[in-house]
């Protein structure tokens, strides 16, 4: 596909063109020290019909890579930074809605590790813009400047995923997220799986059958 003028570099996969035609589309928002390249081997394992447009964090990692935000503590991200980045997020979608044949009905997130805390700042401050989220080895950043519209999340599906072995995002990080959404009226699934920081076969398989199962059948 042609690229597009966004607030954020992108990489896009897509299998199965279909013109004239909206596309059900997945968000791919990567982790700290990695790139617009590093989930998209997931294209091959989720399902055919979905556009994937994985994006690039705006800030450099000294250690290569980029990341979405310095981190002061786990839980706790650079204010500066972390309000920047999200507002360059929500420039993308509109970007990307402009740009592409994306039934918006149907745009979901992937985030991994500081992803899914972005994907979760999205889904939880614009529910009705997003339609699912999975949330891999992450956190809802609780302690921003971001009011979260936990009442309006009845539309909005949510696949939360954590390690019990994750050694950077401590799996009670994952559990506090399903507590929060636990608390409100959402289609919420949540899994943990005996792995460290990082997405197991089993992850992968338990995720891409969500997605799915949450695809619209009506608009294929």
């Amino acid at each position: 596909m042609q690229q597009i003028a966004t607030s954020l570099t992108y990489k896009t996969a897509l299998r199965n063109i279909v013109h004239s035609r909206e596309l059900p589309t997945l968000v791919l928002l990567h982790g700290r020290g990695a790139d617009e390249n590093d989930l998209l081997g997931l294209a091959d394992h989720v399902n055919p019909r979905f556009l994937i447009i994985s994006a690039q964090a705006p800030f450099r990692f000294p250690f290569g890579g980029y990341t979405w935000y310095e981190v002061l503590d786990v839980g706790k991200p650079e204010p500066k930074q972390f309000a920047e980045s999200y507002d360059r997020l929500v420039q993308f979608l509109r970007d990307i809605k402009r740009g592409f044949p994306i039934d918006t009905t149907q745009l979901f997130l992937f985030g991994f590790s500081m992803g899914s805390m972005m994907s979760y700042s999205l889904a939880l401050t614009k529910p009705h813009e997003i339609r699912g989220v999975i949330a891999h080895s992450g956190y809802i950043p609780e302690d921003t400047h971001l009011r979260f519209r936990w009442d309006e999340l009845e539309k909005t599906s949510f696949f939360v995923a954590h390690g019990t072995l994750d050694p950077v995002i401590p799996v009670q990080f994952g559990r506090r997220s399903h507590e929060l959404l636990s608390k409100v009226r959402t289609d919420l699934t949540y899994r943990e799986y005996p792995i460290g920081h990082q997405i197991s076969e089993d992850s992968l398989r338990d995720f891409s059958a969500w997605l799915s199962d949450r695809l619209d059948d009506r608009r294929s």
